[in-house]
């Protein structure tokens, strides 16, 4: 298969559901997805192929969504795996960073020693909206001590222009674009 149907036979896996979380927002749900095998390994194998040659020490995985896919890739490239949480998820000494979402305000969290200086780090979360949460998290790998490699994401939501706000964070990676 090319990477176009590749693309192409993920995108078909997920489903749209119109006003969720609230009226006017058109939720790409990616569980339709991960529950296919097929699907689940088309969409590893992409987001791993695209950054297979940067010498990633640590995939940080976003919670929660990251999770499922920093996880395995973590796995497939060899590297380390460090959650970045909601606040008071973590049980040892934590850095912390606000940011702001389409609608409200939150925080993420990172062990303070998770990343030892200028470890390698990629950040990995399901959905790049309006760059806010992405943002947040390289801050905190920044803060921590590691070299930004960049980020990577299943799905881009292009018109939130959340590349932007990433601009200064290292590469960008997406699977799906809408």
């Amino acid at each position: 298969m090319t990477t176009v149907s590749i693309i192409e036979e993920v995108k078909d896996k997920i489903r749209a559901i119109a006003n969720f979380p609230k009226e006017g927002i058109i939720f790409r749900d990616i569980t339709t997805a991960i529950k296919d095998p097929k699907a689940l390994a088309q969409m590893i194998d992409y987001l791993c192929d695209q950054v297979k040659d940067e010498k990633i020490d640590y995939i940080a995985g976003v919670e929660s969504r990251g999770f499922i896919f920093g996880t395995a890739m973590a796995y497939k490239l060899g590297c380390g795996f460090i959650p970045i949480r909601k606040p008071n998820k973590l049980p040892a000494k934590t850095l912390k960073e606000s940011y702001t979402l389409e609608y409200g305000e939150s925080t993420i969290e990172i062990h303070e020693d998770a990343i030892e200086p200028g470890a390698r780090v990629l950040v990995v979360d399901d959905l790049l909206a309006t760059g806010g949460t992405a943002k947040a998290a390289c801050n905190l790998i920044k803060r921590a001590g590691g070299k930004l490699i960049g980020s990577a994401f299943l799905i881009e939501l292009s018109g939130l222009n959340g590349r932007e706000i990433l601009k200064d964070c290292g590469k960008v990676i997406s699977m799906l674009q809408y």
